[in-house]
């Protein structure tokens, strides 16, 4: 929890910290002087470099319960005028291309390797359903693990992941972990760096040329989204797997006997998720057996 906090939260927030005040100490008011950053930071005090850095920590913890909501902004669901029509449009004629890319146009193995794998990727990268598209590559290929993780066996990710995270055995939930820090902190650099640009316009406004190191902020929140891209791949991956090898698990929590088909599976976990998702009462048949100990060993496939 420490590791992921240190990651996520309080080292983007005290590298945008510190680029701010570097801007600041080099403008003064009198131009840009690197040397003079460089001189006001070797005088600081050592109560007053505490300060700073209880600063930052103050900062990074305030902001840690909004990670979720740095997420949906990015996807574009959050405020819902950054998911505007064009966006989604966009996302809608490449999610077309996919789909006629995907279609084989002849039986040869080479096409039929390259449709497969243009499969894949619309898989990956996008929902089935149209209305479930979004206005971004990042909010599209979360709502793609949403659709396609656990559908197979019935279960809703959505309301499914919550029971089943706890029941996932220690080194699935390690390589579930170590992806989402890394797709939150992707996120979190992208949006605290992109801030930071938009404060360093502010502070660099009446010096001229120098309001190109703004850029460099600019930069560096593009090339943090394109890796919040990548881990979200990587991410539902592990979410995908997570819930092929562990979708009994939830009904054997729940106390229910193991089901004997594929079809029975799938009855007992959309009842289950309807009971989550709705409050939909069924009257399921438990287990005479009592229950074991370890419940995710249960779930294993």
């Amino acid at each position: 929890m420490a590791s992921r906090f240190f990651l996520v939260s309080y080292l983007t927030t005290y590298a945008a910290s510190l680029f701010l005040l570097l801007l600041m100490w080099a403008d003064h008011g009198r131009g840009v002087s690197f040397t003079r950053a460089w001189r006001t930071a070797s005088q600081l005090t050592g109560v007053q470099v505490a300060l700073v850095v209880l600063l930052v920590l103050v900062i990074a913890v305030l902001v840690t319960p909004f990670q979720l909501g740095l997420i949906r902004m990015l996807e574009g669901v959050w405020p819902r005028r950054l998911g505007g029509a064009w966006g989604l449009n966009r996302q809608l004629a490449r999610k077309r291309k996919l789909e006629v890319a995907a279609i084989p146009t002849s039986t040869g193995p080479a096409e039929l390797w390259r449709a497969g794998t243009t499969g894949l990727r619309l898989r990956m990268r996008y929902p089935l359903p149209d209305h479930l598209v979004r206005a971004t590559r990042l909010g599209n290929i979360l709502a793609a693990m949403e659709d396609r993780a656990g559908r197979d066996y019935g279960l809703d990710a959505v309301v499914a992941w919550p029971r089943l995270y706890p029941l996932l055995d220690t080194t699935t939930k390690a390589v579930v972990d170590d992806r989402r820090t890394t797709l939150d902190t992707m996120v979190r650099l992208a949006v605290t760096v992109f801030l930071t640009a938009l404060a360093s316009v502010v502070v660099l406004a009446d010096d001229g040329r120098w309001l190109c190191l703004a850029a460099a902020p600019l930069a560096v929140s593009h090339i943090a989204y394109l890796g919040a891209i990548q881990a979200a791949l990587a991410y539902s991956e592990s979410v995908q797997a997570a819930f092929d090898l562990h979708h009994l698990a939830p009904a054997a929590a729940f106390g229910l006997s193991r089901p004997e088909t594929s079809a029975a599976e799938r009855t007992t976990n959309q009842q289950l998720c309807d009971l989550w998702r709705q409050s939909i009462p069924h009257p399921f048949n438990y287990a005479t057996v009592e229950l074991p100990g370890d419940m995710s060993a249960g779930g294993n496939t």
